[in-house]
């Protein structure tokens, strides 16, 4: 399988490379990103394979069918990665909440949020090409409050590796902050940054784009990569549990193979929403893909007008912050499946300098074809948060969002996906508040609730609270670069 860049190729780099070299070298010609030539079939004989199969044998044969240059000895021990989530026979449960309505937990893995399916595996192939050629790398993340997390978890004490990770100081829950910084590992730094989510991710776009900044990582025989989204190792894991939800419903018997069905993703970067249109794309009978936000809703406003103007907006916190996100890397990428390369490249210059730009008629209702939008503020999410609680489910503020597109935006009452991406336990405060209580913290919140709605409080979060801050450092983001050198 070979990829290819979505803004064209500059004739510095080769037209098209491998998947290995796509995910130890993201950044692409112009500044884009790189996408899979073709995708393999998703057909019925595949589905049909996979019904009575484990999610790692799954994985195993699409990551196969996509022809990746990854050994299969290190494809089999990356899913073992696996092994590591609440049940190992069932790491994504699939639960009814509603008769055509299924939430698709994808938050039992080490972190407690979605991050771990894509992050776990993907994480251990990159430490062990670096390994294996003998390369250092530096693996930047930029998160809003769950990447950070799963990537410090899946490198630490990894050889050839070190990661800088960077979050918006004030800009996570309490628990998602300390997930961070009592990190112990001593390849691991984590830097708080003044501004919001969108500030941490420019600057990590600019430092990869930045020949200076390689250059002095090469004088010190080091090279750069990248954990976000924006890298299609983390995208190519999340194709896979759309498949898996979709299999499970046939074993559920709640669909018959080949019924379409609907998704519903929580989307802020947009990379969760990716696997799925790449999933339908593949062959995968899915009606159409929901996109849900938060007032934050610029996603909601490029796929129901066909425009995308960040001119006049200004970021809004929200109980729901994986989701405040006014630049959205992973749209550019449908983009280009779309459109090609020559117009994605129009329209991500447009972007930079005029902050917006406008879809044609003919393109938004291409767009339209495979994606809908809607979006809900916080009473609104704290309202469905209640609901559910009272009739013995508890969710979290961004899989709540997701409430509204299902009942709103299906054209036909099909069932429908609906991908929990965080457990309860990382925005405690919010359900707490929705269930009529006000916390002070998210310790307090953590214990009310568990009593409250019987509900079990993971130890891994448990024990964050009794652990050492290791990592204080918090900086303006024009000193990012300094203190990322200053840790090498």
């Amino acid at each position: 399988m070979q990829f290819i860049e979505t803004r064209g190729n500059d004739g510095q780099r080769a037209a098209e490379i491998n998947f290995s070299d796509a995910i130890l070298s993201p950044s692409a010609s112009f500044g884009g990103l790189y996408v899979p030539k073709s995708l393999p079939a998703l057909d019925r004989d595949f589905l049909q394979k996979h019904l009575k199969s484990h999610y790692k044998e799954l994985a195993a044969d699409f990551l196969e069918s996509f022809g990746i240059d990854i050994d299969a000895d290190i494809i089999a021990a990356a899913l073992e990665r696996y092994n590591g989530f609440d049940d190992p026979a069932d790491p994504v449960p699939v639960v009814a909440v509603e008769e055509d309505c299924f939430v698709s937990e994808l938050y039992h893995g080490q972190t407690r949020a979605f991050k771990d399916m894509a992050l776990q595996p993907f994480g251990y192939i990159l430490s062990r090409l670096a390994q294996q050629r003998g390369e250092n790398y530096l693996i930047m993340a930029a998160t809003s409050g769950d990447t950070g997390p799963a990537t410090l978890e899946t490198f630490k004490d990894q050889d050839n590796i070190k990661v800088a990770c960077l979050y918006p100081d004030g800009g996570t829950s309490d628990v998602q902050r300390l997930q961070m910084v009592t990190e112990a590992a001593s390849n691991l730094k984590v830097i708080g940054v003044k501004g919001n989510f969108d500030d941490t991710q420019s600057a990590l776009k600019a430092l990869l784009a930045s020949q200076e900044f390689k250059d002095e990582l090469a004088s010190r025989d080091i090279k750069l990569s990248a954990a976000n989204s924006v890298n299609f190792g983390r995208i190519i894991f999340q194709i896979i549990y759309h498949i898996h939800s979709y299999i499970e419903l046939v074993r559920q018997e709640k669909i018959a193979m080949g019924d379409p069905i609907y998704l519903v993703v929580p989307s802020g970067n947009f990379g969760n929403a990716l696997g799925g249109y790449y999933a339908k794309k593949a062959g995968l009978p899915i009606k159409k893909i929901l996109i849900a936000s938060n007032i934050n809703n610029i996603l909601t406003d490029l796929i129901t007008k066909g425009e995308y103007d960040i001119s006049h907006r200004e970021l809004i916190l929200t109980e729901s912050p994986a989701m405040d996100i006014l630049i959205s890397s992973n749209v550019e990428r449908v983009l280009f499946d779309k459109f090609g390369a020559a117009r994605t490249r129009e329209l991500m210059e447009q972007l930079a300098t005029q902050k917006s730009y406008s879809l044609t008629d003919a393109e938004l209702a291409a767009l339209r074809e495979d994606f809908d939008a809607s979006f809900s503020n916080d009473s609104e999410c704290e309202s469905v948060i209640a609901a559910y609680a009272k009739a013995g489910y508890i969710m979290d503020p961004h899989t709540a969002t997701c409430l509204r597109a299902y009942e709103e935006l299906r054209e036909e009452k099909l069932p429908t996906v609906i991908y929990s991406t965080a457990e309860w336990t990382k925005f405690s405060t919010t359900v707490a508040r929705a269930l009529g209580h006000e916390c002070k913290d998210d310790l307090e919140a953590l214990e009310w609730v568990s009593q409250n709605a019987t509900v079990t409080i993971p130890k891994v979060v448990s024990d964050l609270f009794s652990k050492e801050i290791k990592h204080t450092t918090v900086v303006e983001k024009d000193a990012i670069k300094e203190e990322m050198l200053k840790f090498l």
